[in-house]
């Protein structure tokens, strides 16, 4: 333990004043099953938007198209990050975090704003829309965990130094991404900010606090918002409310079933002939149980276990605090969309319209996702895990 703890200061050593980082080798297995789920998703966003592309767009590999530019840019933009030493952000992470913050409030700007089912959630950018959101789940990953490694355990812990800000820094992302409005998001970034706050140390009793608070504000929006109310009611019973919010579940569920164990085959999906709403979206995973059946889907899924089997060990690996929460963090936020997403197109869980990372539709979405795996990237080459490969 004591000679573990002597190479993590010897390393930190060799890398705190450099941009770039050369040293160390990054997580090939990691890199590997970004890579295949990543491709895997652009074929199933071909075969799953095919019919409604076509009909919307007369080009039945739009959304193909679309997506495959959005993944060469994530893979450079991952590329790129994989190799800027991961401290670098430490320094730069309010601001990145405060610039997020301010696309954000730029959507209320009727101008900028692209609205959708009476939401506004993307940026007009002339030829390309932009989702402020996705930038704000890397930045409040990057400033939560800078802040938090600032403070230690021992601040952390403490109410008045740790609680009292931390609440006030994630009540400011969560309440500019209600306002949108998007529920499922605002969850998000709370599972994301908690886990951090959790890994640096806070109290339980704090947790459980959070928790509360976060199930009343839950409550009260719901009870608030009928067509939220509505949702919950769907999702209580969703073959008696088609019209009223249970359409997209239990066209999914029809979907999911009709794959059974070996799928219907690539490419031969009857529910994305415009009967699923959101086929490239957060129902594409009922598209692909339905052409891959059940036991491909578990491979799916053993998959994205694998990954988060890799960025724990990252996150456990890393050389010091801050790494580890940035890990820690990342992780979070991938494995708890791919967690939502399954869950509430499988009717386990209220239909959020939380993606599949790696798989659903959105160049937004992609590129940072791809973005933050390059920074665990990063990690990974200087962590003790990997510093001798």
């Amino acid at each position: 333990m004591i000679k573990r703890k002597h190479k993590k200061k010897k390393l930190n050593k060799k890398i705190s004043s450099r941009f770039f980082t050369v040293e160390g080798v990054a997580d090939k297995l990691l890199l590997q099953i970004v890579f295949a789920i990543t491709i895997f998703g652009l074929l199933m966003i071909d075969s799953a938007g095919i019919v409604y592309a076509d009909v919307n767009f007369d080009d039945p590999h739009f959304f193909f198209k679309r997506q495959l530019f959005g993944t060469a840019l994530g893979f450079i933009s991952m590329f790129i990050f994989s190799q800027i030493d991961y401290h670098f952000f430490r320094k730069w992470s309010f601001l990145l975090f405060i610039g997020s913050l301010g696309f954000l409030v730029a959507i209320f700007i009727p101008e900028l704003a692209i609205k959708s089912y009476g939401a506004s959630r993307w940026l007009n950018l002339g030829p390309f829309s932009f989702q402020p959101s996705e930038m704000v789940k890397l930045t409040l990953i990057l400033y939560v965990s800078a802040w938090c490694s600032s403070k230690g355990k021992k601040g952390i812990a403490d109410f008045n130094e740790g609680f009292v800000p931390f609440m006030f820094i994630l009540s400011i992302a969560c309440a500019l991404i209600i306002a949108q409005p998007d529920v499922g998001t605002t969850g998000m970034l709370a599972m994301i900010a908690i886990s951090i706050f959790f890994l640096t140390g806070a109290q339980i009793q704090h947790i459980a606090s959070i928790f509360g608070m976060g199930l009343v504000s839950l409550i009260t929006l719901v009870a608030t918002a009928e067509y939220r109310l509505v949702r919950f009611t769907a999702f209580l019973n969703p073959e008696k409310h088609l019209q009223e919010g249970g359409y997209q579940v239990y066209q999914a569920l029809i979907a999911i079933g009709s794959g059974g164990l070996f799928g219907l085959g690539l490419g031969r999906s009857q529910q994305k002939g415009l009967y699923l709403p959101e086929p490239v979206g957060d129902s594409i995973f009922a598209i692909i149980a339905e052409e891959i059946g059940f036991i491909r889907i578990v491979v799916l899924l053993i998959t994205f276990l694998l990954f988060a089997s890799r960025g724990i060990k990252i996150a456990r690996n890393a050389p010091d605090l801050f790494g580890h929460l940035i890990a820690g963090g990342i992780v979070t936020w991938i494995m708890g969309q791919t967690i939502m997403n399954i869950a509430g197109i499988t009717g386990l869980v209220p239909l959020t319209g939380i993606t599949l990372p790696f798989i659903s539709y959105g160049g937004t979405s992609i590129v940072f996702i791809l973005t933050a795996v390059g920074i665990l990237l990063n990690i990974s080459r200087q962590s003790v895990l990997f510093e001798k490969n």
